[in-house]
């Protein structure tokens, strides 16, 4: 399509559960109609926006994206809605809004859910109406622009809560995708690890190709990811950085671990950790352990039908087969 972009690491996948979103982004890009994607932090929200943008009719327009996280909540109307001259003290010059810098085009209103009330009714009347004014200003201004939402926080609980506008929220929603959490894309994981090593190295200007050892790869894949992918490539490129060759053979996940506790806090910590005494080795064989537990008794449970199993065990297809892989020759031993 004309005016498409390539996409940058974050949108590289190639998952059963990633491919579907990417399906689905494509599909309500060419309707133009206001969307909300939904996800956990870090999970490519503004990535998924850019390409509902620039997969639209609305491609060769402006898009505008305005993080209503950073903004104080006094000054969101006006960054909106423009102002003019004089509306408040320091007003010194008119200034347009977000709404007249994206028309044609699209707006990203990202943590859309920290919009403050008054500011929502003023939205809400630019949704249904395609109208509204700027702060100070009684001229009535038309908007042609697409609304896309994004947010970490469940809207339906704010709305019932009385902290996000229910008729708002229904004008937003006409469609809501929800970006799948790294943990649920497989070996998605190791795809998007190797593309930002690689860049990384190259950025580091060194000229060997950066792979990760098996164990590495293990850790990369059983991690939670709780930063997603933006966790994902923080942990890779450090790792890569601070390894002088090409192979990595370890990940650091919690760059905030001080391996030099004040005295007292080195008993303190095992006591909190009733853990803390077994070996790594040791914990890593439980968790395995139980990952087979559950995949041997999810496949009797389904007569061995895999796509059954992982909705008995409410993980994703692509997962299911990411574990299954892993302890394969483990489940023979148990089928026995």
């Amino acid at each position: 399509m004309n005016g498409y972009m390539a996409p940058p690491v974050q949108g590289i996948g190639e998952s059963e559960v990633y491919l579907k979103f990417q399906d689905q982004v494509a599909t309500c890009a060419k309707v133009d109609r206001p969307v909300l994607i939904v996800g956990e932090r870090g999970t490519g929200k503004e990535v998924a926006a850019r390409r509902i943008h620039y997969m639209s009719q609305r491609w060769d327009g402006p898009l505008v994206t305005v993080n209503c996280a950073s903004l104080p909540q006094s000054l969101i109307e006006s960054e909106l809605f423009g102002v003019e001259k004089g509306a408040y003290t320091g007003a010194v010059a008119s200034r347009k809004g977000r709404f007249e810098e994206a028309e044609g085009g699209t707006l990203f209103l990202d943590e859309i859910g920290l919009v403050p009330m008054s500011v929502q009714e003023k939205l809400l009347r630019v949704v249904e109406y395609g109208t509204y004014e700027r702060l100070g200003s009684s001229e009535t201004k038309i908007a042609n622009v697409r609304i896309v939402g994004a947010t970490n926080a469940d809207l339906h609980q704010l709305a019932m809560e009385g902290k996000f506008k229910e008729d708002l929220l229904d004008r937003l929603s006409f469609d809501v995708l929800f970006v799948p959490p790294l943990r649920y894309r497989g070996e998605d994981i190791l795809l998007l690890a190797n593309n930002f090593a690689v860049r990384m190295a190259s950025e580091l200007g060194r000229d060997d190709i950066p792979f990760f050892s098996e164990e590495v790869e293990k850790k990369l894949l059983s991690y939670s990811w709780p930063g997603n992918v933006r966790e994902l490539k923080n942990v890779v490129e450090r790792a890569v950085y601070r390894t002088k060759g090409s192979l990595i053979e370890s990940v650091e996940t919690d760059p905030f671990h001080n391996p030099y506790l004040p005295i007292g806090k080195e008993e303190k910590r095992e006591k909190e950790d009733p853990f803390s005494s077994i070996p790594l080795e040791s914990l890593e064989r439980a968790h395995e352990d139980l990952d087979v537990s559950f995949l041997s008794r999810a496949l009797k449970l389904t007569d061995g039908n895999q796509k059954k199993a992982a909705e008995e065990m409410g993980i994703s297809y692509d997962s299911f087969r990411g574990m299954y892989r892993k302890y394969k020759d483990r489940l023979k031993d148990i089928s026995k």
